[in-house]
């Protein structure tokens, strides 16, 4: 552990949980990096994650955004590659972009694919799995509303799920961003996944949440916010 880790450990009390605005006060004092830091939640939930109807995946656009624009690439042909275009998408394309993809040549952030190239993608399935980046109709990149996902896409929309620890875990903005919109969007976040409860999960299902920053410890939230 570095010292400046060492010393913002210092400032946190490990042996209670704050409420939010505390915990958003204290994440941006911790903070000494030179670099404007992604603030991340993680929220541990009580699913188990092994069975398919307790699985937590979805979609959610956060008030305030994160902070960054992510790049979209578009795989689509006809019609639908003219309405990427149109839409701002950042990458479209069809055999030239399975043949990059191919090669490794991954330049974007999130791939949005219509339903009838679906067969043709699956060349890629195992590049783009590992990554994440591959297209699902649960996260709503496989579609035919081209232009309005990829608007909301370039507008922030985000895709969150549990890993198989039964966590999501999820960027909601910068260390830079006042501490009214961090608490904002960390309280969207919660309230989504709160209404995304599996019916089949019993017990308690916010078991914890958390939030740091890129280079910064872990701060423990009440999870009665």
């Amino acid at each position: 552990m570095g010292k400046r880790l060492i010393e913002a450990e210092k400032l946190i009390d490990k042996s209670r949980t704050y409420i939010l605005t505390e915990a958003v006060t204290l994440l941006k004092k911790v903070s000494k990096t030179k670099f404007d830091e992604t603030v991340e939640a993680h929220i541990k939930l009580g699913i188990d994650p092994k069975k398919g109807d307790q699985l937590l995946r979805g979609t959610l656009s956060l008030p305030y955004g994160i902070g960054r624009i992510r790049k979209v690439a578009v795989l689509a042909k006809g019609e639908k590659h003219k309405e990427a275009e149109t839409a701002g998408a950042d990458i479209v394309g069809y055999d030239d972009l399975i043949d990059d993809i191919s090669k490794g040549d991954i330049d974007f952030d999130v791939l949005v694919a219509t339903p009838d190239v679906m067969k043709d993608l699956s060349k890629v399935a195992k590049i783009l799995g590992p990554k994440g980046i591959m297209p699902s109709p649960k996260s709503g990149t496989v579609t035919f509303e081209i232009a309005k996902t990829v608007i909301e896409l370039k507008n922030g929309r985000l895709e969150y799920k549990n890993d198989s620890f039964g966590i999501v875990h999820i960027p909601v903005g910068k260390i830079s961003f006042e501490e009214e919109k961090l608490v904002i969007n960390i309280k969207t976040l919660l309230e989504t996944i709160v209404k995304a409860k599996p019916v089949s999960s019993k017990g308690q299902y916010i078991k914890s949440i958390s939030i740091s920053s890129t280079m910064g410890p872990g701060i423990f939230v009440m999870s009665k916010i």
